[in-house]
């Protein structure tokens, strides 16, 4: 993947060259186990450790952010992958805040 394709509205990183427009966003639907659907503009993806994780927000008003791992399986496809480790889980999510900092 380029860093072009990980590019979300506003520049996806320090020095981001990348143009885009909020228009361009791309969205997914989470289906949950309850059988709930929410509908997710995907903000990025992002690297700790060697291991590849997106942060997704919801279009449900709220101001919370969803982080999975992330696997590409081919071309413009991937997979989400549940963080179960609670360690791994706060080291992606510290990683994701240091990120949107640095954008502010």
């Amino acid at each position: 993947m380029t860093e072009k394709d990980k590019c979300v509205p506003g520049g996806c990183c320090e020095g981001c060259s990348c143009e885009t427009e909020e228009d361009d966003a791309d969205f997914l639907t989470l289906e949950f186990d309850d059988g709930e659907a929410v509908e997710c503009e995907i903000m990025g993806v992002f690297e700790v450790e060697g291991k590849e994780y997106i942060a997704l927000i919801p279009q449900d008003g709220t101001d919370d952010v969803y982080i999975y791992g992330y696997k590409e399986i081919g071309e413009d496809e991937f997979e989400l992958i549940d963080i179960d480790d609670d360690a791994e889980f706060e080291k992606a999510v510290k990683e994701f805040e240091s990120l949107t900092v640095e954008e502010e």
